[in-house]
């Protein structure tokens, strides 16, 4: 199976992510900067308009201390 921008387990990473982002009282320009990206690049990523390459996934799940594997857990059901 691929997995495609708009498949609901993709959306459902990137919501993963953006809660825990927000969880720890990150903005997305403060994050931006933490991964050293723009907070263009961080706002496409999260709105879905572009998609986390593996490298970008780990960068990440690394700046949110989160477990890369704990997100395949939207990839299984």
């Amino acid at each position: 199976m691929i997995t495609h921008i708009d498949d609901a387990h993709y959306e459902a990473l990137i919501k993963w992510l953006v809660h825990e982002r927000k969880g720890k009282g990150l903005t997305v320009r403060q994050f931006a900067e933490l991964i050293d990206e723009s907070h263009q690049f961080v706002n496409k990523i999260e709105t879905c308009k572009r998609k986390l390459n593996v490298f970008e996934y780990y960068q990440y799940c690394k700046a949110l201390k989160l477990e890369p594997r704990d997100g395949f857990k939207f990839f299984e059901s």
